[in-house]
C-alpha cells in the first residue's frame, strides 16, 4: 500500500517537475525601459495613470482589448477590478481631465512589437506569447 501511494504521488509530481519555472505564471509583464523594483502596486499606479514617469522615462502602458482573457486576468490580479469597473474608472478620470486610459492593442503580437519598438512601453502577455528580445520586469503568479 505504501509503495502504491508513493508511485501515485510521484506520478502526480512529474508533470510539474518537467515544466519550466514560469509555466504557472498567469502573466508576464514586459517593458522597454530599465525599470527597477517594479511590483504589483507600482504596476497598478501605472495602469491607473497615477504614475506616468519612472527614472526620467515617460511610461507608455498598453492594454489588450476588452474581453481578452489575458486582460481579464491582468485586471483581476493587478487592479482587483473587472473590465466594467476599469472602464468606468477611466471614464470618470477622462471626464475630470486626469488623463486617458492606456492604449489598446489588438493582439499579443501587437503588444510584443509595440514594446520592442517604443521606449517606455510596458505591457502584459501570457507566458506562451513571450518572445526573445523582451525584458521581463515582473511575473504575476496564477491564482
Amino acid at each position: 500500500m505504501k509503495r502504491r501511494t508513493f508511485i501515485t504521488l510521484l506520478a502526480g509530481a512529474l508533470p510539474g517537475l518537467a515544466a519550466p519555472a514560469h509555466a504557472d505564471d498567469a502573466l508576464i509583464v514586459v517593458a522597454n525601459t530599465p525599470l527597477r523594483g517594479l511590483d504589483a502596486e507600482a504596476l497598478r499606479r501605472i495602469y491607473t495613470g497615477r504614475m506616468i514617469e519612472l527614472e526620467n522615462q515617460v511610461l507608455r502602458p498598453v492594454n489588450l482589448p476588452s474581453g481578452h482573457p489575458a486582460r481579464k486576468r491582468f485586471l483581476a490580479l493587478v487592479m482587483q477590478q473587472d473590465d466594467e469597473d476599469y472602464l468606468a474608472y477611466w471614464t470618470v478620470r477622462r471626464y475630470v481631465g486626469k488623463g486617458a486610459p492606456p492604449r489598446e492593442l489588438a493582439t499579443p503580437a501587437d503588444v510584443v512589437n509595440y514594446v520592442r519598438s517604443t521606449p517606455g512601453a510596458i505591457g502584459y502577455l501570457e507566458p506562451a506569447d513571450l518572445k526573445s528580445g523582451l525584458t521581463v520586469v515582473l511575473r504575476l503568479p496564477g491564482r
